[in-house]
């Protein structure tokens, strides 16, 4: 049997919102797991609202948040809480991110090939200058880019599409197995956004990159991933094959997701904002369902018990209208 490259077990953040003493406990991921194998390297979509907790597990995978339990398992170590510097080097070479605004990542007072050889030289992956502009070209040849059309240059004089790539680029230097692409086209300009998706399952084919695609954009995390979990306050409500749930979603949530973009049109992106109001804080601290209270099939067992995960049609969905007639299962996700 194959270790899998990452494998997230029972996964839990509580946040605490308004205080200490008149504020609330906000459970922002509820008990999440899953597993990417990386043998047969694939592309798995976390979609959800904004507000939906998909977020918080990224920064939780690459160490910028703290579990509030759970653990985090890369090549068989546990890495939630990673304390020696080497094994957290090691980690981030094999792990890289890549962040929603190309343009807050770079600073607009610093050349944006920099960023490459300092990239390099912090994993030490060359001796000389002329080693590392090696390392770097092929880096940005894979993304479709030049050292020459980038060096000497800052984020002020590319394109927003072109920053995006020198930010994939730069994620490549390392060789990554695992790329956490969060939100990575939200703020490109529509007519380059297909492009930024395509490198990515380019980079799945060609060089056996897997990577986790955060997103709430279903049209694109439809186009491009094998797999989709869908959140909702915290909760994945489905999870499996992208063209079951995407094509024959289960969830009532998934349900009126979809129906929200009726085609799988890259250009329709779904774009409602969630505000946490005291209400939505409520949601995410309720017993039972988090959207039983919008849900045309809610129950009274809804509103008092949370749904357990049931396995049907090929897909882990978490919902009590399925309880009697899937197989409910214990592993999660």
């Amino acid at each position: 049997m194959s270790q899998n490259l990452l494998e997230v077990k029972n996964l839990v953040k509580v946040f605490n919102i308004g205080g200490r003493i008149f504020g609330s406990k906000l459970k922002a991921v509820n008990n999440i797991s899953f597993n990417i194998k990386g043998d047969n390297p694939e592309i798995l979509a976390f979609a959800g609202e904004t507000g939906s907790g998909k977020t918080t597990v990224a920064r939780m995978i690459l160490g910028l948040e703290t579990p509030t339990s759970g653990e985090v398992i890369y090549k068989g170590n546990n890495i939630t809480h990673i304390k020696k510097r080497n094994e957290l080097m090691e980690y981030m070479k094999e792990v890289q991110p890549i962040f929603q605004n190309p343009f807050e990542t770079f600073n607009p007072l610093k050349k944006v090939d920099s960023y490459l050889y300092e990239t390099a030289r912090n994993y030490n992956l060359a001796n000389t200058k002329n080693e590392i502009s090696k390392i770097i070209e092929n880096s940005l040849k894979s993304v479709g880019l030049t050292l020459a059309e980038i060096e000497g240059r800052y984020p002020n004089e590319l394109s927003g599409g072109q920053l995006q790539r020198v930010s994939v680029a730069r994620a490549l230097i390392t060789k990554p197995a695992l790329l956490i692409a969060d939100e990575p086209v939200s703020m490109v300009d529509a007519s380059l956004r297909m492009s930024i998706v395509n490198l990515f399952n380019e980079l799945k084919v060609k060089y056996n990159v897997n990577v986790l695609y955060i997103t709430h954009d279903l049209a694109t995390a439809y186009y491009i991933s094998d797999r989709i979990a869908i959140m909702l306050r915290g909760d994945v409500v489905e999870f499996g094959d992208v063209d079951k749930v995407m094509l024959l979603p289960l969830h009532p949530y998934t349900q009126m997701l979809i129906e929200s973009v009726p085609q799988p049109d890259p250009e329709g992106t779904w774009k409602e904002e969630i505000k946490l109001s005291s209400l939505e804080v409520k949601e995410f601290s309720r017993l039972g369902c988090k959207f039983c209270e919008r849900c045309p099939y809610s129950m009274k067992v809804c509103k008092e018990v949370e749904p357990p995960i049931v396995f049907k049609e090929g897909r882990e969905v978490k919902c009590h209208l399925y309880a009697k007639e899937g197989v409910t299962t214990k592993v999660k996700i």
